[in-house]
């Protein structure tokens, strides 16, 4: 068996690596629920958030709503593909959580402790995903 540096071997290695992406699975799949639950409530209950006065991104709520919704689903279906160690899953991922912090950070403004929640699970999701090193052996 081979040995890196710490003294464990191959198998310890893919354990700790499959960990990782059942992590960044999981993450993903609470942000994609939280994004989805977002973005309903943003197109039933329009005026549920606060609108700030002057602000570069200022949409619509409902139009926020469809946002949040549109990428919400898109993160429930990347999780679903890393949790079934699909070989697009890894790059949608990373690419979709990439989307969905970008959003969350736009919508600070309107709902902060929710868009900031969510922002760290995308953050620790991607760092997650872009850690890995696929096995070339």
């Amino acid at each position: 068996m081979a040995e890196n540096r710490s003294g464990t071997g191959r198998g310890a290695s893919r354990q700790t690596a499959a960990n990782v992406t059942f992590f960044a699975g999981v993450a993903l799949l609470l942000s994609g629920v939280l994004s989805v639950l977002l973005g309903v409530t943003g197109i039933a209950r329009d005026a549920l958030y606060g609108t700030p006065p002057h602000y570069e991104y200022r949409f619509g709520l409902t139009a926020w709503g469809w946002i949040h919704l549109v990428i919400g689903m898109a993160l429930l279906a990347a999780s679903v593909g890393i949790l079934t160690t699909r070989s697009w899953g890894r790059g949608a991922g990373v690419a979709l959580g990439a989307c969905s912090l970008v959003s969350q950070f736009m919508f600070i403004p309107y709902y902060p402790v929710w868009s900031i929640s969510v922002m760290v699970l995308d953050l620790l999701a991607i760092w997650a995903l872009a850690r890995l090193v696929p096995d070339l052996a």
